[in-house]
């Protein structure tokens, strides 16, 4: 029996990073043989085991063959007869297809990697030191999730590039058919890691690059060519400012939630009809529709659907709240749940920020929106609501009108800026 680190911890430390999770795989041995090692079983489809003390996952050596069109299932075979070099050539990617020799075991049972002894049969060190992101073998295609992963990883190592091959191998996989088998749970993991990433417009240009994007997400494939606002640097098209946006969300350390919203909040200027273009008049209210659709479709979490739809309707009401009143800056606050939502609604004025940002020239232009409207929430806030509740019903006053009287005094609230707004 033979011990290997493999993955993405030999790729991190080949690569300088730090090491999160440790995966190993082991050659030459037998569930039982792991179980009389105090292994755990963990693995529902293939052999995986926990290390007694360490609890990281430890695999079989295995093959694998697709046996169903698409990303349906795969036919495993863990024998200790699988050589590593058999389990490494299942791989996505040659930089994701290197071992290192485990050490000598230690008295805690535990065991660490010899980096100085790699084992690397696809010339992963080779294309990380040039940069590239290639598959391994063929095999690639029998697992059209590796597009999403490859895309993914574009994202994170934004200085690599795709090799030509891959590329082409990628567009053949997506004109076969192939890209339309992907479940929405595993086309939404994939695209919600790629959004946390530090580059994740590079995910959605090697999407569109291979043709994906058109697959998976039309609403979004579609902004691309359609010119901005005359005021908005009409040299960038629409599908290019999405990618700032996404951009400047991930330089602000933006949470998903908010990074979903990005990616969302301009879906109807690729419906814009001709005769209003390119004032994109109505667009808020077809991107909420187009993003119903796109949510069902991949079956988005609550919290994502839910920041994306105020964002897609509000913010170019939020853009333009510096120029309103007192009355419409409470109704803008009331329409996206501020008072019962606070937190959600300072994601709301963030992903407005990056949206504001995400242009030229603007990069580094502050977003006074956002603190003023969290200031003019505050103010309204400070109304003691109970006690404008109980001179309403001593008035005489109540249901809907008791609702009135709080709303009037939170605008008169802003209006006196009690207290006084951020930045006023």
């Amino acid at each position: 029996m033979k011990i290997y680190m493999v993955g993405g911890a030999v790729r991190d430390a080949l690569l300088g990073l730090p090491v999160a999770d440790r995966d190993w795989v082991v050659v030459g041995a037998t569930p039982e043989q792991l179980a009389a090692q105090g292994f755990l079983p963990v693995g529902k489809d293939f052999p995986v085991f926990l290390h007694p003390q360490t609890r990281e996952e430890y695999a079989l050596a295995r093959t694998e063959r697709n046996t169903a069109r698409g990303y349906r299932g795969f036919a495993i075979h863990a024998e200790p007869d699988v050589t590593l070099e058999q389990d490494l050539a299942r791989r996505d990617l040659t930089i994701n297809s290197i071992a290192a020799c485990a050490s000598d075991e230690s008295a805690g049972g535990t065991f660490d990697a010899d980096l100085s002894a790699l084992i690397d049969p696809y010339g992963g060190q080779r294309d990380i030191q040039a940069k590239v992101l290639r598959h391994v073998t063929d095999a690639f295609r029998e697992d059209p999730v590796r597009i999403l992963r490859l895309a993914r990883f574009a994202a994170r190592f934004a200085d690599f590039s795709v090799a030509p091959e891959t590329m082409a191998l990628m567009r053949q996989m997506v004109d076969d058919g192939e890209v339309d088998a992907l479940v929405p749970e595993r086309v939404w993991q994939e695209l919600a890691r790629g959004l946390m990433e530090k580059k994740p417009s590079r995910m959605f240009e090697v999407l569109r690059d291979c043709g994906a994007l058109q697959k998976l997400l039309p609403e979004v494939a579609r902004l691309w060519g359609v010119p901005q606002r005359a005021d908005y640097h009409p040299e960038v098209d629409t599908g290019v400012h999405l990618m700032m946006v996404l951009d400047m969300a991930a330089r602000l350390e933006a949470p998903l939630p908010v990074r979903f919203a990005c990616l969302c909040h301009d879906l109807g200027k690729g419906t814009t009809p001709a005769d209003v273009l390119p004032r994109h008049i109505g667009h808020e209210v077809r991107s909420a529709q187009l993003l119903k659709g796109v949510c069902q479709r991949l079956r988005v979490p609550l919290d994502c659907r839910e920041i994306a739809d105020v964002v897609a309707r509000e913010h170019g009401n939020i853009h333009r709240s510096g120029e309103i009143s007192p009355a419409a800056t409470v109704r803008l606050l009331e329409r996206c749940d501020a008072f019962r939502k606070p937190q959600r609604f300072a994601d709301i004025l963030l992903a407005c920020e990056c949206d504001a940002r995400g242009r030229l020239g603007l990069e580094e232009k502050p977003y006074p929106q956002r603190p003023a409207l969290l200031g003019q929430l505050a103010a309204a806030q400070s109304v003691p609501t109970d006690q404008v509740a109980a001179e309403a019903m001593a008035a005489g006053h109540g249901g809907a009108k008791i609702g009135e009287w709080i709303h009037q005094a939170r605008v008169e609230a802003v209006r006196q800026g009690w207290p006084q707004p951020i930045g006023a």
